[in-house]
């Protein structure tokens, strides 16, 4: 069977029943990793689209996603329509189908364009992102633990299900072999309701406001019963699995496999990174505390030191000073011709005291014993 190839900006009108294949772009860009290509398809009377599985790579599937998607396209019955969108990763396998007319030939058309971001992609991705950093702390979170199982309850019941009737299962390998049917099962519905999501909601919207509150609230009550985890071996376990259920949304979420590769080991490392930088800090304060244990411990003067060490360091800066006036190159009669008491200065300079009795007497009216500025401290002191 021989298929036209659609490429971006094709538009086709003819009214042959005919089939199409998009192939993989094998020239992959950074800046699409979130692009996807939208085929419509329009007409005037009712048609339908047949996935060709031979061409849709379902013998020998890259992934497990690819062979979930085979198998959706494989059993599930197209629906007729006069309008149809299907969405195709530019970078995956090659898609094919073929326009099948329900009544009698009719003109319909086929335009091919690129969507650059496709948001529902993004959203994705950021959520496979929130999930991988905080599994932990939704695993020991009791809201998500109640939203959660709600959730599972109301789209994937036959898991929520199986899951209560755990022990009443005697075998493991038969535990896990119902776990395999009932979640492929569960997608095949979730996937279908999701393409009649709106038909349901206009024709049958009392039903399945009726299906979700009774369901949800059963799964509510269920839970609710067994209460939240509280075992370090359960937490642990959901952590892990909202962690590898966080890489499958990044992988779902980029377009790009290379980029969606890459997005994943990189946010490995960046949880890898966390036990060398921890054992670093760790090496780092040992460190610093082994430095601080090597220097002498400091100490505070005593009244005595400190008068001790004042009189040492005022003399020694006075002597320094008289010594830098009796240099040559002093400017001796400028600094008297500036000078209120030059007489003062020149006693200071021969080996005078640079203060003068007055000066010395005043000082110790002020700060000595009796003095003021003593008093007032002592006051201050008293009054706090």
């Amino acid at each position: 069977l021989r298929c036209k190839t659609l490429k971006e900006m094709d538009f086709i009108q003819t009214s042959d029943s005919d089939c199409y294949c998009y192939n993989r772009n094998s020239q992959m860009e950074w800046k699409y990793m979130w692009s996807t290509m939208q085929v419509k398809i329009t007409s005037s009377g009712l048609l339908s689209i047949v996935y060709i599985t031979e061409r849709h790579n379902c013998q020998y599937p890259e992934t497990i996603l690819s062979f979930i998607k085979c198998m959706t396209h494989n059993f599930w019955t197209p629906k007729e329509s006069n309008e149809i969108t299907i969405i195709i990763n530019p970078y995956g396998e090659t898609m094919c189908f073929s326009v099948k007319p329900v009544k009698k030939i009719f003109v319909y058309t086929i335009s091919v364009t690129r969507n650059i971001v496709d948001f529902k992609l993004f959203l994705v991705f950021v959520a496979g992102v929130f999930l991988f950093l905080y599994a932990k702390t939704l695993s020991q979170s009791p809201i998500f633990y109640y939203s959660s199982g709600t959730v599972l309850g109301v789209l994937m019941t036959l898991v929520f299900v199986l899951l209560l009737v755990k022990r009443f299962i005697p075998k493991y390998s038969t535990f896990w072999a119902l776990m395999v049917s009932c979640w492929f099962a569960s997608v095949y519905a979730v996937c279908g309701w999701m393409e009649d999501l709106k038909w349901l909601w206009r024709e049958n919207r009392v039903y399945v406001l009726g299906y979700v509150l009774m369901v949800g609230f059963v799964s509510f009550a269920v839970c609710y019963k067994h209460g939240p985890l509280v075992d370090e071996r359960s937490v642990n376990l959901l952590a892990w699995t909202l962690r590898l259920l966080a890489l499958v949304l990044i992988y779902c979420g980029v377009t790009v496999p290379q980029c969606s590769y890459a997005a994943m080991v990189l946010i490995l490392s960046f949880r890898s990174l966390r036990y060398p930088l921890k054992a670093f800090s760790y090496v780092r304060w040992k460190t610093k505390r082994w430095r601080a244990a090597d220097k002498p411990a400091g100490r505070f003067l005593t009244e005595d030191e400190y008068r001790e060490q004042a009189d040492a360091e005022t003399s020694g800066a006075l002597e320094e000073l008289r010594r830098a006036c009796r240099r040559p190159d002093f400017p001796a009669w400028v600094v008297v011709s500036r000078l209120r008491a030059p007489n003062k200065f020149a006693d200071f300079v021969l080996g005078g005291s640079h203060l003068s009795p007055e000066e010395m007497s005043l000082h110790e009216e002020q700060y000595g014993l009796g003095g003021a500025f003593l008093e007032e401290q002592l006051f201050n002191l008293r009054t706090a």
